[in-house]
């Protein structure tokens, strides 16, 4: 067994150990090359099938073919996909694009409050209907108190202070000081009723790790990741407004795989394109605290 199949294996025990372990569960899709990762584990600990909804938060400013992308895939794969928005602040322009608001209060309008009123069921939720292949109002309002999230300990600071079942109390909102050991590959999964649970079985990957298992698995990405000819390429994707691409010139899987091994990005944050995490020192650990993703 090599160190992709150890990760890969660990990964799979705690996506199986959430499902039998918490009802309602569901997991978030970014659309992104960790939770796209993600999903194909979960695919394979059921044997191609996910047993719980894709939930994506839908701030509207997404570069669309991330979208376009997710409704393929959604559609290809048979995927419960669901998704959530703050149609109010949209609708009151409370943006950072439209000048009414910083990147982080943006981010707290469209992602945090989005996240938790789509994962509680106060606000709509829009499912894939897959015959007609567009989104309806979702009938189901009951909340979802286990979520599975594509986060790495190596990809910013505050994520290395997560727990593979990291609690949250009724709000969502995350104690940094208040998380239980996890020693020896033991994992506590009883918590008090009304606790909700974010589930992290990619916390121990590291971005090169996950772009080797991309090209092992053939896992679909993006193609934004990739230099199109102009020298660039995004690293982390996010809202366009927010999220810049990096100089580089790598056009496939191999170019980047070279360039993380060689040290190309060795002194430079993965997230170094995404301007909300540069707004306000540390706005993204703050953030976290108050529910995001």
């Amino acid at each position: 067994m090599d160190h992709l199949d150890r990760l890969e294996a660990k990964s799979i025990h705690i996506i199986r150990e959430a499902y039998n372990s918490f009802k309602n569960l569901c997991m978030l899709w970014s659309i992104g090359k960790d939770s796209t990762v993600l999903l194909c584990l979960a695919r394979k600990a059921f044997y191609g099938h996910v047993p719980f909804p894709l939930v994506h938060i839908d701030t509207h400013y997404k570069i669309p073919s991330m979208v376009e992308y997710r409704d393929r895939l959604a559609l290809e794969w048979n995927l419960d996909m669901v998704y959530g928005e703050n149609a109010n602040a949209l609708k009151e322009k409370r943006t950072f694009p439209d000048g009414n608001c910083t990147r982080i209060e943006c981010c707290r309008n469209l992602k945090t409050e989005a996240l938790k009123n789509t994962l509680s069921g106060e606000w709509p939720r829009y499912r894939l209907d897959h015959k007609l292949k567009k989104y309806a109002v979702d009938s189901n309002t009951e909340p979802y108190t286990g979520v599975i999230v594509g986060v790495r300990a190596d990809e910013e600071g505050s994520r290395s202070k997560e727990r593979y079942f990291s609690p949250r109390d009724t709000h969502n909102d995350w104690d940094i000081s208040d998380q239980p050991p996890e020693f020896w590959g033991q994992y506590k999964t009883d918590f008090a009723p009304g606790t909700h649970l974010r589930i992290h079985p990619l916390l121990d990957w590291t971005e090169l790790d996950i772009w080797e298992y991309i090209k092992r698995e053939k896992v679909p990405v993006v193609p934004l990741y990739f230099d199109q000819g102009s020298n660039t390429r995004y690293r982390s994707l996010g809202c366009y407004p927010c999220t810049k691409p990096v100089e580089s010139s790598a056009k496939d899987i191999d170019d980047i795989i070279n360039e993380l091994r060689t040290g190309k990005f060795a002194n430079i944050a993965e997230r170094s394109g995404r301007d909300q995490d540069k707004e306000d020192g540390g706005g993204l650990e703050e953030l976290r605290k108050n529910g995001y993703m």
